[in-house]
């Protein structure tokens, strides 16, 4: 009976601190709200030069938030359907994106047979002005809420297209970006599909992909979420669904409060259970990606080949806010079917500088996929099968960098009408010469590492008051420098002209091209192929060692 009692009173007493603690919480939101009030009418009402309020209080809640973790923001209401669009792929508009160098804005993609590609837009225009107004010195934001409107009304563009200016009229129209950017044959046995974004009915779209590859005889597929940095996390249960049966739990969220617990299971039945399956993940595939990818290591279901992914393990979600804002809220941690949380940086206990805290490997820990294989939390999906990331030469970065290889492109498009089809396209020996030309029109030069290595030796050399006598080696160094860079472009031929025949390509058979025009050098997809022609091998990475 004492026991029991002293039970009781113990309980009470602990509900006693709970609500006194509440409390006190209350009470701290409460004094520091007002504080914070107090502060913002005081700065509006008596600091020396005007403020705009709106901007000063964006500013305030911004760094608050960026205090937490990079994926809790707050949204202005012009932001906010900027982010509803992002989460649907819809908006009525013209179907094209821009790119900004210096004061210009310069089309970068034109997607196949929406309103820019109809009205005859091209990769490479020049934005000058849109509906008579001067573009030139405008953000990419300014410009892309000048091409969006309701569908059926018009936009008229004026462009400069080698040197000579045009007038575009588009209508336009209700656009639906795609998930699925492209899928094809990468030989009669290997299917490919790229799966670019996880906006509604992403998962209908790979699902209609893997159907139609079947259909045309495929006995294998990969699956290319490189790149890929997420979105609606039911999408990602459903590709998984797509691959992995009925009634299988494929991601469990946890957080603070108890409504963040939640299940996600797959709901119908799949699509196909056996075929064998490669996913490709970089470490710019985050988010969604890692729970589809995770989910496959997890189950056993398929090879996962590449690179370590970006390791983001937490769950926002969208809160409404007065006046039309809205506040994208971390709320919780997820956990793939092993029960690992991939989660890399820690933003509870940040570094002295401010930065985020990577988990220590002495902190992770391990899980067991479904037949016993070892993985690990914390640090992203390993791949099963890592392929050493391929590195552009200093030069041929460098031409990217400075868009030579781009404005080549333009500039061949703009001379040649048509080119052969993309299997059989490479640019030919004269266009490699031709392109050596242009790049000497433009007062092209870069620094190699060796330069700006020998520009720090010289620094310290003069510091030291060392310069004249050092003079004669130094300058015999910066000559040879110079003989090697003169040979650069020969020494990266085949790189450049690869980069060059990818991106002129792209220009006639849209961004498919740029994929299928890789397919021959991508050191992913050669690994997959290579891999799925040995199915021994594919099984015996799929079992305990």
């Amino acid at each position: 009976m004492f026991s029991k009692r002293k039970l009781f009173i113990i309980s009470i007493g602990l509900l006693f601190i709970f609500a006194f603690k509440q409390a006190d919480d209350y009470f701290e939101v409460s004094k520091n709200l007002e504080i914070f009030g107090g502060v913002y009418k005081e700065i509006h009402t008596g600091y020396v030069d005007d403020i705009k309020p709106g901007e000063l209080m964006k500013k305030g809640i911004d760094a608050m938030l960026g205090s937490l973790d990079p994926y809790t923001n707050f949204y202005t209401e012009s932001q906010a359907e900027d982010a509803m669009i992002m989460r649907s792929g819809e908006y009525g508009g013209i179907g094209c994106s821009s790119v900004k160098r210096g004061d210009y804005q310069y089309i970068n993609i034109v997607y196949r047979g929406l309103a820019a590609d109809k009205a005859g837009l091209r990769v490479g225009d020049k934005l000058i002005e849109v509906n008579g107004k001067n573009f030139v010195g405008k953000s990419l934001e300014e410009s892309s809420d000048a091409l969006r409107g309701s569908p059926n009304t018009k936009v008229v563009l004026t462009i400069e297209r080698d040197g000579i200016k045009k007038l575009v009229e588009i209508t336009r129209e209700d656009i639906k970006l795609k998930n699925v950017s492209y899928f094809g044959l990468v030989n009669a046995e290997i299917g490919y599909i790229k799966l670019d974004h996880f906006m509604m009915g992403a998962a209908k779209e790979v699902k209609d992909a893997l159907v139609n590859l079947k259909q045309r005889g495929v006995k294998n597929i990969v699956l290319d979420l490189r790149d890929n940095g997420g979105g609606l996390l039911h999408e990602a249960v459903s590709i998984v669904n797509i691959f992995i049966g009925i009634n299988q739990i494929v991601v469990t969220t946890k957080g603070r409060a108890d409504e963040a617990f939640r299940e996600y299971k797959t709901l119908d039945q799949v699509v196909d259970a056996t075929i064998p399956l490669v996913v490709l993940v970089n470490s710019h595939s985050a988010s969604a990606s890692e729970i589809v990818c995770g989910a496959i290591q997890d189950f056993d279901r398929g090879v996962v080949i590449g690179r370590n992914t970006f390791g983001k393990g937490l769950v926002q979600n969208t809160k409404g806010l007065p006046y039309g804002t809205q506040m994208k809220l971390t709320i919780a941690k997820y956990y793939i079917p092993s029960n690992r949380c991939i989660q890399l940086l820690d933003y509870s206990h940040r570094n002295p500088d401010g930065s985020a805290g990577i988990v220590p490997d002495s902190l992770r820990k391990a899980f067991k996929t479904k037949s016993g294989r070892v993985v690990y939390d914390g640090g992203g999906v390993k791949p099963d099968v890592l392929v050493a990331e391929s590195k552009l030469s200093n030069l041929s970065k460098n031409l990217e960098k400075n868009y030579l290889i781009f404005d080549f492109a333009t500039h061949y498009r703009n001379e040649h009408e048509a080119i052969a089809d993309i299997s059989n396209f490479k640019i030919s020996e004269k266009d490699f010469v031709d392109f050596k030309n242009f790049i000497t029109t433009q007062n092209f030069n870069y620094f190699t590492n060796s330069e700006t290595a020998l520009k720090l030796f010289k620094e310290k050399v003069a510091e030291e008051d060392n310069l004249a006598i050092l003079k004669n080696e130094i300058e015999s160094i910066e000559n040879s420098i110079k003989k090697i860079k003169m040979n650069d472009l020969e020494k990266n031929k085949v790189e450049i002209m690869t980069m060059l025949s990818s991106e002129i390509a792209r220009r006639y058979y849209y961004e498919e091209a740029v994929i299928e025009s890789t397919f021959n050098s991508d050191k992913d997809v050669l690994k997959s192929i290579n891999l799925l022609n040995d199915l021994a091998q594919y099984l015996s990475i799929l079992t305990i060692k």
